[in-house]
């Protein structure tokens, strides 16, 4: 198999390039993004690309894929709507529109947030925009496509999340978490699961196209 990975520096694409070089069900990994993952590894293969709106420049190095996890993503914090939409949905379609004509049978996984409206009329700036791209990536002829809406995530092995308040809020819950793990095992995900679960979902496919927390553990089950 060889694997896709946008934002692999953010929290979840990290978890998503680590599951992927430990699987030795993956031949090649190939990174897009802004700047290089600073990681190395035989099996990994990075694009540093400054336009993530436009991959002309680049589509010979996007063939013989079999799956991309698009992990990357922004806090909406103190954005206006457009500027959030330019990236979250702008480069999503983007992405999407474009590996689906350059690969038609392809897995592609949108990594979402619980909460995202696919109605695209709700009152949450963020919540509609996360919407707007979830239906612009299942709206393309992939072999599949699917949406991961994770909630709280517990980073391991390592990872850490680039925003600040994030990980702020991580050190304050780190104590909780086996606690609410086990009074809600559905709420929380630990970014080893995720990434499990999107080798997961290429293998064998999922029940549904959007799936929330418990249904990307259940995959793993």
């Amino acid at each position: 198999m060889n694997v896709l990975i946008f934002g692999a520096t953010g929290m979840v694409g990290q978890a998503a390039l680590r599951e992927c070089l430990r699987d030795p069900g993956v031949q090649q990994v190939t990174t897009v993004g802004r700047k290089a993952t600073g990681q190395k590894d035989p099996k990994l293969r990075e694009i540093v690309h400054a336009d993530l709106w436009n991959y002309s420049s680049v589509e010979p190095q996007l063939t013989g894929l079999d799956a991309c996890f698009f992990c990357l993503g922004i806090a909406s914090a103190g954005m206006s709507e457009a500027d959030y939409s330019r990236i979250t949905y702008g480069i999503a379609a983007a992405a999407a529109e474009t590996l689906a004509r350059l690969n038609p049978r392809m897995t592609f996984i949108f990594v979402s947030g619980a909460g995202a409206d696919s109605t695209e009329q709700g009152r949450l700036m963020w919540a509609r925009i996360k919407g707007k791209a979830e239906n612009a990536v299942l709206s393309q002829p992939f072999r599949a496509a699917y949406v991961f809406r994770p909630g709280v995530i517990q980073p391991l092995d390592g990872i850490r999340s680039r925003t600040a308040l994030y990980r702020i809020g991580y050190v304050v819950m780190r104590p909780l978490i086996p606690i609410l793990r086990w009074a809600f095992p559905n709420l929380i995900l630990t970014t080893r699961e995720i990434g499990q679960a999107m080798l997961v979902a290429v293998r064998k496919g999922a029940p549904k196209k959007v799936l929330e927390s418990g249904d990307i553990r259940a995959l793993l089950a």
